[in-house]
């Protein structure tokens, strides 16, 4: 591709209403909740806008239910890339075993393909969860790329404070101890590399952080720092990126469900930051962030930023080290649902 501009990548995590409700185990979530008829069209407007394709990553058990078949095949027929965001979206994906994990691709990818008609190249885990395991499995499952890694320092403090504002059993909270990766993640590199197993290799494409400071820039933590301070959000967005130009950083930067839902359309989900905020408010600094973006990058789907990076270098070589290992065989709560 040819482009005067550096290249970046954006990505939707598709995460619905009984996900987030699952994670903090919250009653009621069996019954899968939905806010997709609402999500999915205001992203495909928002996207269509701009004449952007992005990468949009779909939870498995979304794609099993039958209604929302229509409004994820949409996504694929708009042009964007499909990617795989497991089956059950249990951030505690690290802990599962190495059947588990294949099983829980499988599946997913099967639902996904059925109603989209893309078989996923690319995988992101749950709540960033990944472990040597699951790159593992993701390799010899054929994948392209993960783009699983948050590399911050910042995750430990937003695991503690999602904790504290839960209701959740010691269990409970055990299965989520790893949530939001530890310190170490600070260190982890912020461009893409390879990831080295015993089955082969992997591109890694990382959530990007400031460079230098490592602290997030996804458009959900700019919509937080919105809601603390109006005027800092966009004045932090334009110095990370001027920092990823300054340091020939690709920016690969995220969206989720919630940077599309105000307060104005649900009280359910009050307990997330920046949920205070009404869809006007929250739609006019996402459109902000991703402008400034487009302005400064050519943006592409992360597929084409996995092929561009090995494209244009010997990518670094790094062993898949995470600081929790998978469990045995046990099973894990909602492992066996459908």
């Amino acid at each position: 591709m040819t482009t005067r501009k550096p290249i970046a990548s954006l990505s939707l995590d598709l995460d619905n209403k009984w996900s987030y409700m699952k994670t903090r185990g919250e009653p009621g979530w069996e019954r899968f909740p939905s806010y997709l008829d609402l999500v999915v069209p205001r992203v495909l407007d928002f996207l269509g806008a701009r004449n952007l394709a992005i990468t949009v990553f779909i939870v498995g058990q979304d794609a099993a239910v039958a209604e929302n078949r229509p409004l994820l095949s949409a996504i694929a027929a708009a042009g964007h890339e499909i990617g795989n965001h497991s089956f059950h979206h249990e951030p505690w994906l690290h802990l599962y075993s190495e059947q588990q994990i294949g099983v829980e691709l499988e599946r997913a990818e099967e639902h996904i393909e059925r109603a989209t008609g893309r078989i996923p190249c690319g995988f992101r885990g749950p709540g960033f969860s990944l472990s040597r395991t699951v790159v593992q499995v993701l390799v010899r499952r054929g994948y392209l790329y993960d783009a699983s890694t948050l590399p911050t320092f910042l995750g430990p403090l937003a695991r503690a404070y999602y904790l504290r504002t839960s209701g959740m059993s010691r269990e409970e909270i055990r299965q989520r101890r790893a949530l939001f990766g530890s310190f170490r993640d600070g260190l982890r590199p912020i461009r893409p590399y390879r990831l080295r197993t015993d089955a082969g290799e992997i591109i890694e494409i990382p959530v990007t952080t400031m460079p230098v400071f490592r602290v997030p820039i996804h458009v959900s933590y700019l919509l937080y720092l919105s809601a603390l301070a109006p005027a800092l959000a966009l004045l932090y967005f334009r110095a990370a990126l001027s920092l990823c130009r300054w340091t020939a950083t690709h920016p690969s930067l995220l969206l989720h469900p919630l940077d599309f839902l105000g307060c104005d359309d649900t009280r359910d989900l009050a307990f997330f930051p920046a949920m205070n905020l009404p869809l006007g408010r929250k739609l006019e600094l996402v459109g902000e962030a991703v402008d400034l973006l487009t302005a400064r990058f050519a943006v592409l789907t992360l597929e084409q930023h996995a092929e561009a990076a090995a494209r244009a270098s010997q990518l670094p070589v790094r062993e898949p080290r995470f600081p929790v290992a998978a469990a045995t065989s046990r099973a894990f709560p909602g492992a066996t649902s459908t």
